[in-house]
């Protein structure tokens, strides 16, 4: 138990690393006229993809690092892109179905943002870093 609480919070830290690599590089993007707000989103978010997964490798699930980097990288990116969707649709159904959320939509972005970080933290020890485990 205390393993997988340690775990969580270092999985915590690094997505907010990541939320400023991929806010980060956006900026850099946009500023630099290099991208527009559609491209230059999936390009941080790519960037900041690479980074979170590089950091849990090494400090959330350090017993991962040895498998093979580019099938972990691909599996990483897709387990969290299913988050992200899941993430919307809480958002998108609370919005849609409870009038509190719909006034206050930000209610909405906070269940999803919980129920993803979740699913995420879970998919990713259990699928892309499951070496870690003992």
């Amino acid at each position: 138990m205390r393993r997988t609480a340690g775990q969580l919070v270092r999985y915590v830290a690094v997505g907010g690393i990541g939320f400023v690599v991929d806010a980060g590089a956006l900026a850099l993007l946009l500023g630099s006229g290099a991208a527009g707000p559609y491209l230059g989103r999936v390009v941080s978010y790519l960037v900041a993809a690479s980074v979170t997964w590089v950091l849990h490798r090494r400090f959330t699930f350090p017993g991962a690092e040895g498998s093979q980097r580019g099938r972990q990288w691909l599996l990483f990116v897709v387990v969290n892109a299913l988050g992200a969707a899941l993430n919307y649709g809480v958002y998108a159904a609370l919005v849609a179905g409870t009038a509190t959320v719909a006034h206050e939509p930000v209610l909405g972005v906070a269940a999803g943002s919980v129920i993803a970080l979740a699913f995420n933290f879970l998919a990713n020890r259990a699928w892309v870093f499951r070496a870690a485990r003992p």
